[in-house]
């Protein structure tokens, strides 16, 4: 075992409890960001409207996480009010979870997923926070493991739903026919430019579905990881029969989370006072980072979204059942490229891993535009660009907050860009799907993905301008202090 590794797991073995509540919590957070692209259809059908109108359950989900994700800071200043968050939120997405079936409405629908999101950002920026405060320089194999426990639970997500779908059509008696294409789905429809137009169903048609035991299942599932969380609160005497005795571990550290270096809520990063001298790198920084989340989150948020839809549509009009599974091949590619990724970190330097990656996605992006008519490059392509893409964002906010040395806000902007881009990304492909057709659809996570690659090179020249600032900055100091002493 190298020194690194001694120090990796001694690192472990000293925060294992609050270690694996935090990756815990993460399962919750991607138990509930996956469901939504293998049941779309059932939920299409449930409340009975359009593909198009059902795209906008998505924005609203996304639009609440980037909600939660911006206000996750408030909850960070002492441990007692981390985890009573994180309690919350996982109870509340297994609430969401029982309610999803008793929605018949689009609009109750929306209501519950804000409410899911919500919880869910708030649990993205307090684990991610928390880890980066416990392991700071050594957070990056920690971060690979955190968002493998998002894989994790998106995989699960899909397997659990998968038996409940609908074989064909989950419509009795509905008078909607597609005379065009015969795809076994009767709500969805292919017009002769080959876009997607939407039939939305009245609200006397008769819904047999049975996605709803899905939706309790998952609810189950979902149960423990309060519990987890509540063991950590009793571990460490933070609840109320034990508020005032002393804590287990870390007896000499204050409860409160060292503000001094600035993570907090979006709101609190702009601080003027606190911004006031930093060279414009650090800003430049910020920025890109957040950029390629943006980007890179946001292609993820899509592809979960509309890969189904994608794969039933022209040209390809692949079974229902059978494109099902590509959601749950992509998650678990996403799972398994996170576990490589633990290994890798401990060997390779972020910036490494991040050129492989955005790379890897940019050529995965390319070969599904040629060869967009092959069933068999859709699955092997769904599994490598999972694999590619899986380590970006952990790789990122370690190498970000690593340049920065853990000044600035870089989780916090990094954590509510990345939401940001799932929601808006997932907004304008299902709108462009509709319009242009499905072949869109990749062009589209193609097109981003050369932008997230160039904004990784500007990334990386302003990564050197910074740390030549900073050691410019260095021996100006050291000469001034060296005068300093030579003249007294």
């Amino acid at each position: 075992m190298t020194l690194l590794d001694e120090r990796i797991w001694t690192l472990f073995k000293r925060n294992w409890q609050q270690t694996l509540t935090y990756w815990s919590v993460f399962f919750s957070f991607g138990l509930c960001i996956a469901f939504l692209g293998p049941t779309i259809l059932d939920l299409s059908c449930q409340t009975h409207s359009s593909l198009q109108e059902i795209t906008w359950v998505f924005f609203s989900q996304q639009l609440f996480l980037l909600v939660g994700s911006s206000a996750g800071g408030l909850f960070k200043k002492t441990l007692l009010s981390s985890l009573l968050a994180l309690f919350f939120c996982t109870l509340i997405i297994s609430f969401v979870f029982a309610i999803i079936p008793l929605c018949r409405h689009i609009v109750l629908l929306s209501l519950a997923l804000a409410l899911a999101g919500t919880a869910m950002g708030v649990i993205d920026t307090i684990a991610n926070l928390r880890l980066v405060k416990l392991y700071q320089k050594d957070s990056s194999v920690f971060l690979q493991a955190l968002h493998f426990f998002i894989g994790l639970g998106a995989l699960v997500s899909p397997l659990v739903a998968d038996p409940f779908l609908a074989e064909d059509s989950c419509l009795q008696d509905a008078n909607v026919t597609n005379s065009s294409v015969s795809m076994g789905l009767e709500h969805l429809s292919i017009d002769e430019g080959g876009g997607l137009y939407n039939t939305s169903l009245g609200s006397d048609d008769e819904v047999t579905t049975s996605v709803s035991y899905a939706f309790w299942i998952m609810a189950l599932i979902n149960l423990p990881v309060p519990i987890i969380v509540l063991s950590l609160m009793y571990h460490e005497r933070l609840l109320p029969c034990f508020i005032n005795s002393p804590r287990l571990l870390d007896p000499n550290a204050q409860t409160t989370v060292d503000g001094s270096h600035g993570h907090g809520n979006l709101f609190a990063c702009c601080n003027v006072p606190k911004l006031k001298n930093r060279p414009p790198t650090f800003f430049m920084l910020h920025a890109l980072g957040g950029a390629i989340l943006f980007s890179t989150d946001g292609i993820i948020g899509s592809y979960a979204a509309f890969v189904y839809t994608y794969a039933v549509s022209p040209p390809l009009l692949m079974a229902h059942k059978e494109a099902g599974y590509l959601d749950s091949i992509f998650w678990a590619a996403i799972t398994l490229g996170r576990l490589i990724f633990i290994v890798l970190s401990c060997k390779y330097t972020p910036s490494k891993l991040l050129i492989f990656s955005l790379v890897g996605v940019i050529l995965v992006h390319c070969l599904l535009l040629i060869f967009y008519t092959s069933d068999v490059f859709l699955f092997i392509g769904t599994c490598v660009l999972g694999l590619c893409i899986s380590g970006v964002f952990p790789s990122m906010v370690a190498y970000t907050e690593d340049i920065l040395e853990y000044k600035g806000c870089a989780t916090t902007v990094l954590v509510t860009c990345a939401s940001l881009g799932e929601m808006l990304m997932q907004l304008l492909v299902g709108l462009i799907i509709n319009s242009d057709g499905s072949y869109a659809f990749q062009l589209c996570c193609t097109i981003v993905s050369f932008i997230c690659f160039c904004l990784f090179l500007l990334f990386m020249y302003s990564a050197h301008l910074h740390k030549k600032y900073q050691t410019d900055l260095l021996k100006g100091m050291e000469m001034e202090e060296k005068s300093k002493n030579e003249s007294s």
